[in-house]
């Protein structure tokens, strides 16, 4: 008997982005602003997208730290009417009981990662790690990465005001998505928590894939082409002279042991991005593609003829943006590293408020336990502490504490 003719092939379909299955933005989103991840290009982003939709951030009441790496207070934000809040982008040890209890249920949670190694050498660089771990060679990199394990009783930092213990070079990213650097050995604990991690956050972008990760950011935000736009030359680049090393393979298998935790975090968001990505279909390339073209010819614009004022770059409707207009306001805030005084409630915040909450930057608490002072939460409190000390033996010099050493590269942002 002859046998049935299999059946015709069927092309698996894809959906198709459609604008009518995204009628409304998501106006409500807490960014979690991570450390020497490239985060103040998303944070423009952000604050962009607040500014120009009229939208309440929480933010401090001065410099850009809510809660890193203290606990979040009341006392240290600015209180919007209601204590209704619509966005949050700066500096925030992820706290989901604390942020659930001030945002709607329908927030979009939001943060960016990067790959361990580079994220590593950013950190080694930015925080003086050197000089906090005692490595005096031309590459402290490779130093540390012979034998992470020799540096521990000086890589865990204690900062005493607030009774939390931190590490530059281990779990960095783990620990600002709320992970304890005293967990760092137990990966059943962190295996449990980073599922948690999935489940809350809508998308976690990752800085060596940021074009991808805009336009599925879009997609999922229902938000439009213009509102993801970002300056492709930021002027908080660093070079250093180990910024381009690229460790041997002992090295690296040194490092996934040590940064177990940073690892798994990436590893599992790295996949999950592209799960997201392939559930798009096709035409996300196609977008992607349409997407970096559209970056550059605004950059160009913007870089070149943005001081003058009657010339303007008309964007045409596509498939995926409606039609939008390029002015010199728009390269102005595109530009701009931040733009968080023209966002609601900052104009309600008085000269001296900001003042006597200001915040001690974290790498300047750094630089304190590296010359064997105190840590301290308030500038304030520093202030009084300086002047104490000053009534007693030899002044303090506040270029030891407050700048990062004038090495090469140092004091550089990325």
């Amino acid at each position: 008997m002859e046998g049935k003719a299999p059946p015709p092939f069927k092309r698996p379909t894809f959906p198709t982005w459609d604008r009518s299955t995204c009628p409304k933005p998501r106006q409500h989103f807490v960014y979690i602003k991570t450390h020497k991840t490239g985060s103040t290009t998303c944070v423009n982003i952000f604050q962009k997208y607040a500014y120009y939709h009229n939208l309440t951030a929480l933010m401090a009441k001065a410099t850009g730290y809510v809660s890193w790496p203290f606990p979040p207070a009341e006392t240290d934000h600015i209180h919007a009417p209601g204590e209704r809040y619509d966005v949050q982008f700066g500096h925030f040890r992820y706290n989901k009981t604390w942020l659930r209890a001030k945002f709607p249920t329908n927030t979009a949670y939001i943060s960016l990662l990067r790959e361990p190694v580079s994220h590593l050498k950013s950190c080694m660089n930015f925080y003086s790690l050197p000089d906090l771990l005692k490595i005096t060679s031309a590459n402290p990199v490779k130093t540390f990465l012979q034998d992470p394990w020799k540096y521990k009783n000086l890589s865990e930092v204690h900062f005493d005001y607030c009774d939390v213990i931190w590490d530059g070079t281990r779990n960095h990213l783990a620990f600002d998505l709320g992970y304890p650097t005293e967990g760092a050995d137990d990966m059943e604990k962190a295996e449990r928590y980073i599922k948690e991690l999935e489940y809350d956050f809508t998308l976690v972008l990752l800085l060596e894939h940021l074009d991808e990760s805009l336009v599925l950011l879009r997609r999922l935000m229902c938000w439009e082409m213009q509102d993801i736009l970002y300056d492709k030359t930021p002027s908080n680049n660093a070079d250093y002279a180990y910024k381009s090393y690229t460790p041997t393979a002992q090295e690296l298998a040194n490092l996934r042991r040590w940064k177990a935790v940073d690892y798994l975090l990436y590893d599992t968001f790295n996949k999950s991005l592209w799960r997201k990505i392939a559930i798009q279909g096709p035409d996300f390339y196609q977008e992607l593609r349409y997407f970096k073209k559209l970056r550059e010819d605004v950059n160009l614009y913007c870089h070149e003829n943005h001081t003058l004022p009657n010339l303007t770059l008309t964007v045409e409707a596509s498939k995926w943006s409606q039609q939008f207009v390029v002015d010199a306001k728009y390269c102005w805030a595109l530009k701009k590293d931040s733009v968080i005084p023209k966002i609601k409630p900052m104009s309600s915040v008085s000269k001296q408020e900001a003042k006597r909450w200001k915040i001690v930057r974290p790498a300047s608490n750094l630089r304190a336990i590296i010359n064997g002072q105190p840590t301290f939460k308030y500038e304030i409190e520093l202030r009084s502490y300086e002047n104490k000390m000053r009534t007693k033996t030899k002044p303090l010099k506040r270029t030891n504490r407050n700048r990062m050493p004038t090495k090469e590269g140092r004091g550089n942002k990325n």
